[in-house]
């Protein structure tokens, strides 16, 4: 995610060390304890497949490819999905279930809002939102900001993505308040705003990519 400094803010989760992500752990590693291979893959330690190999899954950011930085590691666990208010003072990270091979309970599927200091150092987290919708775990993945403040996120409808009605897309204002749903007949994993306007909303879905016209637009740069 860009930030007005030059910065660029990402998540390091472990999930790129799955087979099917087309990168697997090297054989015997956490989250490839049977060695399993496919043709055409590049199986490295799992240490190595994120953009940097971070202790633990955090969120950091990168200036430069030879300056790395962290900027946070914080108690919110297996971050994933990130972005930031459209003023850059609060930021809004996602934190889902454990990576394969790790240990312990991991993140419980909701979203976390941290302020963000003049030197980016993150402060007073916050629960964002549960996703619990009607009883029902709308699982976040991916997420983006409005204009006007507002976050929108990807939405995961359980159990095993089957909540009928419930996959698509969800809508919260600053406050986690739920002030709209876009439904999906499949899971949503990551959104973003794009066209020349930017109030075209794209949602890449398990097996297809749908994209929407909305009436607002999304916070700059998308």
């Amino acid at each position: 995610m860009p930030h007005p400094d030059g910065s660029y803010w990402f998540t390091d989760p472990p999930y790129g060390g799955q087979l099917y992500e087309g990168t697997p752990d090297a054989p015997g590693g956490p989250s490839n304890p049977t060695g399993g291979s496919s043709i055409g893959s590049d199986s490295r330690p799992r240490s190595r497949t994120s953009s940097a190999s971070c202790p633990r899954p955090c969120i950091a950011s990168i200036r430069a490819v030879a300056s790395t930085r962290w900027s946070a590691k914080t108690s919110c666990p297996n971050p994933n999905g990130l972005t930031f208010s459209p003023d850059y003072k609060k930021l809004y990270v996602i934190s889902t279930g454990p990576g394969p091979g790790d240990k312990g309970p991991g993140g419980k599927r909701d979203m976390h809002v941290f302020d963000v200091g003049a030197d980016n150092k993150l402060s007073n987290q916050k629960l964002f939102s549960d996703f619990m919708v009607d009883g029902i775990k709308c699982g976040p993945d991916g997420a983006r900001c409005d204009i006007d403040g507002n976050v929108w996120v990807s939405s995961n409808g359980n159990p095993g993505g089957r909540g009928l009605g419930y996959s698509g897309v969800t809508v919260w204002t600053p406050e986690g308040k739920l002030i709209g749903r876009i439904r999906l007949p499949e899971v949503c994993a990551n959104i973003a705003f794009g066209g020349p306007k930017r109030n075209r909303l794209f949602m890449c879905g398990s097996q297809s990519l749908y994209a929407l016209y909305v009436n607002t637009q999304g916070a700059a740069p998308s």
